[in-house]
């Protein structure tokens, strides 16, 4: 088991091309690429987030509303009743 050849990419760019057409193929690529660069973007902020948090005060108080906080706990509450085996009889 080698790795893929020089024949091995042509074979699979030619059924690519089949499958696609070449009207269809820059499009494919683009939005790859597209993809691809969304990806890391959302990688390298995900990192740049996860240093200001931990750059945060830890014994810095939370404020929230009343209202915020009753709707995070019936959150909370549907979420539990959907993860609980139903009850037998």
């Amino acid at each position: 088991m080698g790795s893929i050849g020089a024949p091995e990419l042509i074979i699979i760019l030619i059924v690519v091309l089949l499958l696609f057409g070449s009207t269809r193929l820059p499009k494919l690529a683009r939005s790859l690429g597209e993809a691809s660069k969304e990806f890391k973007k959302g990688m390298n902020d995900g990192d740049a987030d996860d240093k200001k948090a931990a750059k945060s005060d830890p014994d810095e108080a939370v404020t929230m509303t009343r209202a915020e906080l009753d709707a995070m706990l019936a959150e909370r509450e549907q979420q539990a009743r959907k993860d609980a085996p139903p009850p037998t009889a």
